[in-house]
């Protein structure tokens, strides 16, 4: 499929939901609680002012390049959060009042005596009010929360993994991964440094980036990008690309991470450690990757060189495919790209999509696959319900 169809799929029913989202919030959160015009009219400025911007968020960077319209762009973006969680709250609370108006009506006609006088018109305009007004500040504290989260440095999570057929003298061995960060208007030099930092604080002996690094060209990106360049490990940095590497020109940042010494695996493999007290590290590209008329994922080429009697790790930024990973006898696989969902109730989504492979380590027969909930973030700047993580694999003999 090419890509404008897929962008315009997925372009006209969001711009739908926003469109009657916004319509549907006004009308429930301002219209319906209070009649004072000049509120009335301030909110449909922001109203309408808040959809434009979320229509254009992304493009507000590269049309006017300049850090006041980058930050624009940030707060079009958090209203995109805002907008979904005051649609959830607001959403639920007339779910319930039209619960309960259904209740007190079958009751009413149950009643063989007397009814129960119903409640005033004036008393159901001041519950509706205070439901409306709850719902909205309970929107904007979940979106509150969501932000903060997302631009707080992601956890370090300890992760133990048996693999099978891992040398004694390997034992306790750490595989850094960092994925789906994300640099690009939001994401820059300030949020790289400290990540750069706190990976390089946990001493690894191997640092994985699988892929979704970057939102944007070498050019207007290079520079915030180039924190990579400061990460220290034992045998090395090694990336795979992701499907936003695509968007973004995978060759140009292949060659522009080798340039910092970071090392690309292309569908390939490469044996780390010292002689026998060593394991296999192989990399697939993304793999989506064939439908932008890239040469994408070859999972043969990647195994070529790994044995079945030696300990093996793949890189690949999408779960996808890894049943087939596991009867190769792969012994891990580590990726990323789901987020974990990253704003509930995404992660709830996510995990019907793609099971226990939504984010975790999970088994299928003798070969294990971790999905990080990645650093960054991608659309709204927030994280609910799956907060980003760096993953810090330690390797045990199985």
């Amino acid at each position: 499929m090419p890509r404008w169809v897929s962008l315009l799929l997925f372009f006209i029913p969001v711009l739908a939901v926003l469109s009657v989202g916004h319509v549907y919030l006004y009308r429930r959160l301002v219209r319906d609680v209070t009649k004072r015009k000049w509120l009335r009219r301030t909110a449909q400025g922001l109203f309408a002012v808040g959809f434009v911007g979320a229509l254009s968020a992304r493009a507000i960077g590269s049309v006017l390049p300049s850090e006041g319209a980058r930050r624009l762009g940030i707060v079009f973006l958090l209203w995109i959060g805002l907008v979904l969680y005051l649609l959830m709250f607001t959403l639920a609370v007339d779910m319930v009042r039209a619960l309960a108006a259904w209740r007190e009506r079958r009751k009413a006609r149950a009643e063989t005596t007397a009814p129960t006088a119903p409640a005033s018109p004036e008393r159901r305009a001041l519950l509706g009010q205070g439901l409306a007004v709850g719902a909205g500040l309970a929107g904007v504290a979940t979106s509150s929360y969501g932000g903060w989260r997302a631009y707080h440095p992601p956890d370090v999570r300890d992760i133990p993994v048996r693999l099978p057929h891992l040398p004694r003298e390997l034992e306790g061995l750490t595989l850094v991964q960092l994925t789906d960060i994300h640099i690009g208007g939001v994401i820059q030099r300030r949020f790289m440094d400290e990540l750069v930092s706190r990976t390089n604080a946990l001493k690894p002996d191997v640092i994985a980036i699988t892929g979704d690094l970057v939102d944007g060209s070498v050019n207007a990106l290079g520079g915030f990008a180039a924190s990579l360049g400061k990460l220290r490990a034992r045998y090395g940095t090694w990336f795979v690309t992701g499907n936003h590497d695509y968007y973004s020109g995978a060759d140009s940042w292949v060659a522009f991470l080798e340039g910092l010494g970071i090392h690309a695996l292309r569908n390939r493999s490469v044996s780390i450690g010292d002689g026998a007290a060593s394991f296999q590290l192989a990399g697939v590209d993304d793999w989506s990757a064939h439908r932008m008329g890239e040469r994408g994922y070859d999972l043969d080429a990647a195994l070529r060189d790994v044995r079945p009697d030696r300990a093996s790790v793949l890189l690949a930024h999408q779960p996808s495919n890894f049943d087939e990973v596991a009867r190769r006898g792969v012994g891990l696989q580590v990726s990323g790209h789901t987020h974990g969902g990253q704003m509930f109730p995404g992660n709830l989504m996510g995990d019907l999509i793609w099971g226990d492979r939504n984010a975790g380590l999970s088994r299928t027969g003798d070969s294990l696959i971790y999905v990080s909930r990645g650093c960054g973030f991608v659309g709204p700047p927030m994280r609910v319900g799956a907060p980003p993580e760096i993953a810090r694999l330690v390797l045990l003999p199985a």
